[in-house]
């Protein structure tokens, strides 16, 4: 059975000022999600599943159906403020839904096969894509998922500090945990360092970071539904508060009841959260393009 891949679409890209999500990067106007597709069909996935708001469906079927009719399977998921559909019998007024392990689980109905999660904002690369599908066709179980680990000073920008999650990784190559780090940048002799209330820290420049590119079984549905119960219930009054996947990873680890393989990748991630990010994710695209990783025209 092939992998689905998760693309996580719902964000309103409030920072960047527009649809980011389908905003043209590529030299014929390709989305980064186009390229992420383009990757992972090559790598061996059967369907790619779009988790997105109702009123973008639309659109999204204008934008990829035309392309990718013939090329792989496509499903749409809604992310919404329904609690009832998980069994919560409570309505929360917030301005956005719940969080990243929150449109996973929008998705349980649609989903019957290992799959990966990823952003619909980021740039991963084939080999992200080829280490996942090979993970998730020879050695997941219910009990052993994965996460693809980009090295931390090839996910840094040059222009200020950024949020990474900085995973421990044990012997086995398996994380014991994830911390978010939220002021990590480049120092002026071009190491890596964070810095928190105590202070700056040095991290090794091959230090292994989460870029949100998870790969599970349709289990992890089942074993998310009950924390998202209790984090309603926690925060139904922190209209700010989200339900994150690697809440989800953090309590599977703790519990016992599913270890995380990184499965370290050498693939330069970028990503646009501000309009001033997409000159350089252009550029990025462009050379790609000329060195030949990618054609001209992306589906042509």
């Amino acid at each position: 059975m092939k992998p689905t891949l998760l693309i996580l679409a719902a964000g309103m890209a409030s920072r960047y000022g527009s649809m980011k999500q389908v905003d043209g990067f590529g030299p014929n106007g390709e989305t980064i999600i186009d390229y992420s597709i383009y990757d992972a069909i090559k790598a061996g996935f059967g369907k790619v599943t779009f988790i997105i708001r109702e009123e973008f469906l639309d659109n999204f079927k204008a934008i990829f159906e035309p392309k990718l009719k013939g090329k792989i399977e496509t499903d749409y998921v809604f992310q919404n403020f329904d609690l009832k559909q998980y069994g919560i019998d409570k309505t929360v007024e917030r301005a956005k839904p719940w969080g990243t392990a929150h449109a996973v689980l929008a998705a349980r109905n649609n989903i019957k096969e290992p799959f990966c999660v990823i952003n619909a904002d980021d740039f991963y690369g084939y080999d992200s894509f080829e280490k996942m599908a090979k993970f998730l066709t020879t050695e997941i179980t219910d009990t052993q998922y994965s996460l693809i680990g980009f090295q931390i000073d090839r996910t840094l920008s040059d222009y200020g500090s950024v949020s990474r999650g900085v995973c421990k990784v044990d012997d086995k190559g398996d994380m014991v945990e994830i911390n978010e780090r939220t002021e990590v940048y480049f120092t002026d002799g071009g190491n890596v360092a964070y810095k928190d209330a105590e202070g700056e820290h040095a991290l090794p420049n091959d230090t292994r970071v989460s870029m949100n590119f998870w790969g599970f079984t349709p289990a992890v549905f089942e074993q998310s539904l009950d924390m998202f119960k209790r984090f309603v219930d926690a925060n139904e009054n922190n209209p700010k508060s989200e339900f994150f996947i690697p809440l989800v990873a953090d309590e599977l680890i703790k519990t016992g009841t599913a270890a995380f393989k990184v499965i370290p990748t050498g693939s330069k991630w970028f990503g646009v959260t501000y309009k001033e990010d997409k000159p350089i994710v252009q550029k990025s695209i462009s050379e790609l393009v000329q060195n030949g990783t990618y054609p001209p025209n992306l589906w042509a």
